[in-house]
Order: structure tokens, then C-alpha cells, then sequence
């Protein structure tokens, strides 16, 4: 039986998809929120990452170059007072080098957005949204699985109800 709180799949057409639903999920985040991002390599789990990333330093004009941490492990970012971790586990061994990372203190004081997060274990926050990136016979349709056993998360129902009336979803 899962575990989750809820959960709930959609189909993503295309990567502009992909960056206009992390964008849509933005204002809702704060500090203290992790997104724990699965699925294979090339489903859309960097590309959300840099999207939902860029949006934050956008609003707050600190654009930068955002990188995908699969070498430097974790990157981290400014936007005003919020600070945003950008985690790419891939290359660890084994969740004590999570620890080494300082990625279990960013959970309660930043947005941590984590690829890869089954190298947490146990470590993984209870109270993460989780999203599931998978491939389809499609080439460009991404099906993301968005899934939370905290209530915290109530709020991404409406959003994303919102977000599949768009033009741009709704019609594929």
C-alpha cells in the first residue's frame, strides 16, 4: 500500500512543460521545503532544477550561469534572503557522504532541490514533495508523478489544475 499522502500523475508534452510547471510550483516555496527529484538520466530533472532555480534569481535580478551539480555534487543560491540548494547525488557511494555534503542541515533553513535522492536512505525528509520524472514512447512527453505524505503540500492540487488549463498544456 503507498505511503504517500497523496499523489497524482500528468503528462508534460515538452521541456518548455517541464520548466513552466516549476515555475508554477516557485511562489509556493520557502525556505524549509525540499523537492526530491527521481527518474532516469535525461527524464527532465535538471531541466526543472535550472528552471524552478532561475526563476528564483530571476525575480530577484541575480542571474547566473546554473549548472548542473553532477561533478560539484551540490551548488548553492542566493535570491534575496532564501537561500537554494541544488543537490546531484548520482556519484555518492553511500548516505555518509551526505552528511559530508551539510545537505541534512539545509533541509529545515533552504529550498532544497535533490536529484537522485535515493542516496538519502533514511535521510530522505519525511516532509518532501517527491517527483518522479519517467520517459515515454513520446520522445519529447515527459509523465511526472508528484507525490507528498505531508499536508503541507495541499496546495499543489489547485496549482496544478491551474497549470494543466493552460494553453500551453491543454493543448499539448
Amino acid at each position: 500500500m503507498d505511503s504517500s499522502y497523496w499523489s497524482v500523475t500528468l503528462e508534460l508534452p515538452d521541456a518548455e512543460a517541464t520548466a513552466r510547471l516549476a515555475l508554477a510550483l516557485k511562489p509556493h516555496l520557502s525556505a524549509g521545503d525540499t523537492l526530491l527529484l527521481s527518474g532516469p538520466i535525461g527524464a527532465g530533472k535538471s531541466h526543472f532544477a535550472r528552471a524552478l532555480i532561475g526563476g528564483f534569481l530571476a525575480d530577484h535580478d541575480a542571474l547566473e550561469d546554473i549548472p548542473s551539480p553532477t561533478f560539484t555534487l551540490v551548488q548553492t543560491y542566493f535570491a534575496g534572503d532564501l537561500e537554494i540548494w541544488h543537490a546531484d547525488l548520482y556519484r555518492l557511494s553511500g548516505v555518509d557522504e551526505v552528511f559530508e555534503l551539510g545537505l541534512i542541515d539545509a533541509f529545515d533553513a533552504a529550498i532544497c532541490v535533490v536529484e537522485w535522492p535515493e542516496k538519502l536512505g533514511t535521510e530522505a525528509p519525511d516532509n518532501a514533495l517527491s517527483l518522479e520524472f519517467q520517459l515515454t514512447k513520446a520522445e519529447e512527453t515527459r509523465r511526472l508523478i508528484l507525490s507528498a505524505r505531508a499536508e503541507k503540500w495541499c496546495w499543489v492540487g489547485p496549482v496544478l489544475a491551474e497549470f494543466l488549463r493552460s494553453p500551453e498544456v491543454a493543448n499539448g
